[in-house]
């Protein structure tokens, strides 16, 4: 048959086993149909122990598939029928790798519902990694079994939004690293960019629900508020202010909660640390340091954007400590150890625009100082480690340099008289 004459020709080299001439593999051709026909009319004893059944040779494949044991099925192979050459398994179409590798996934489902809890998956994957290990695939067999563990080859997408923030890189220069790294590496390792946004709105303000009591005088008790334009909240109308400026902002209250959240841990910990229940719900007392001050000059490179003044202008705050009352003393369960550094001062608003611009300045800041001016006289109820618990704050606005607490003072400027923006002391007395 052909399977013998092409074993023979690969042992013995290129000959016919029967009159030696020079033969190749590419010379066998199918037989003529009648020869087939009469071949497969021939009578066959099954080999199978305790199967004695005479069948014809062409129904020889069919009844020994029907056989379970494998090992007494392995002594004759299948008869490929001439046709075309037998494909490898990768090249077939998926139904066509089904249909050959049925038996095998039978026996396969059989063992894993025998010795693994019918955890098919996991005996497949171990024997892929084995086979990979065995032919010294080891960096293959490493990435599967990262998959297998859930560790993905790519990064979680507030990893890469860390990556993105801390490397000072663009939207766009991002977007480019990341196409080249999947087209370079054919993996998705790094996440696309709407991804680091919705991985972005667990860190900003208006993810956590939360409540005043009372509620908040004139300001929405929509919790959802992110990012909003610095003018939204005025009372007066735009026609009253000659403003030229772009300003972002977030409201108040639920920039106040997200910091909150941010420091949950370590609230809880000041608690455990101080030996007070973890289910105290408060009042907790949290004191906030107001800053703003001038950015300097931020030009554009090539200005082509809008008209506004070169110059900007931030708003931020920090937490400075938490304090909660229990029984007659009050424990001081939070204090910000670097209370100058860049990372616990909060942005609250950016306005491009000039420090010296009283009326600009006015007109941005008046909506968040009404926000302020609301939460003094309310608590807020937030949920923290699964307790509702309440907060009250109190605002210290020591973060203004003279320049800043002249002109929201109504002083004259720092060249004046008066030296001293406590008194009325002048430059000879002082």
């Amino acid at each position: 048959c052909r399977t013998c004459i092409l074993k023979c020709i690969k042992v013995m080299g290129s000959y016919c086993p029967s009159c030696w001439y020079p033969c190749f593999p590419t010379d066998l051709v199918t037989p003529v149909k009648s020869f087939l026909n009469i071949l497969d009319s021939l009578g066959i004893r099954c080999p199978v122990k305790e199967c004695d059944e005479e069948i014809s040779h062409g129904k020889y494949g069919q009844h020994l598939s029907s056989h379970k044991k494998m090992k007494d099925r392995e002594l004759y192979s299948h008869i490929n029928k001439g046709g075309r050459p037998r494909q490898h398994l990768l090249s077939l179409t998926r139904r066509a790798q089904k249909h050959r590798l049925r038996e095998l996934k039978r026996q396969v489902k059989a063992f894993a519902e025998k010795e693994e809890g019918g955890d098919i998956k996991a005996v497949c994957m171990t024997l892929f990694l084995l086979a990979l290990r065995a032919k010294n695939e080891h960096r293959q067999a490493d990435e599967l079994e990262a998959i297998m563990q859930g560790r993905g080859s790519g990064l979680h997408p507030a990893v890469c939004l860390a990556i993105r923030v801390n490397t000072f890189l663009s939207c766009s220069q991002y977007h480019k690293m990341y196409r080249t790294v999947k087209a370079v590496t054919g993996r998705q390792i790094f996440q696309p960019l709407h991804a680091l946004r919705t991985a972005e709105k667990a860190l900003l303000p208006g993810y956590h629900p939360f409540e005043w009591k009372p509620p908040l005088k004139n300001v929405s008790t929509n919790t959802e508020v992110g990012i909003i334009d610095g003018l939204s909240g005025l009372s007066l109308s735009i026609d009253d202010y000659p403003i030229d400026t772009i300003a972002k902002r977030f409201r108040y209250d639920a920039a106040l909660v997200c910091a909150l959240k941010d420091m949950e841990e370590e609230i809880l910990e000041g608690m455990k640390a101080k030996n007070l229940d973890d289910y105290l719900n408060g009042p907790f007392t949290v004191v906030v340091k107001e800053s703003c001050d001038g950015m300097g000059d931020v030009s554009e490179k090539h200005g082509s954007g809008p008209a506004v003044p070169e110059k900007a202008v931030r708003f931020s705050f920090t937490v400075m400590n938490i304090v909660i009352a229990h029984g007659n003393e009050s424990k001081r369960i939070f204090e910000e150890v670097k209370p100058n550094s860049e990372l616990c001062c909060k942005p609250l608003c950016l306005m491009l625009a000039d420090e010296s611009d009283h009326e600009t300045l006015t007109a941005i800041l008046s909506p968040l100082i009404a926000e302020r001016e609301a939460m003094k006289n309310s608590e807020l109820l937030l949920e923290m480690g699964g307790i509702l618990r309440t907060f009250k704050f109190v605002f210290r606005g020591t973060g203004y340099d003279e320049k800043l607490v002249r002109e929201v003072e109504g002083l004259e400027a720092s060249g004046s008289t008066y030296i001293c923006t406590l008194c009325d002391a002048t430059r000879l007395e002082a």
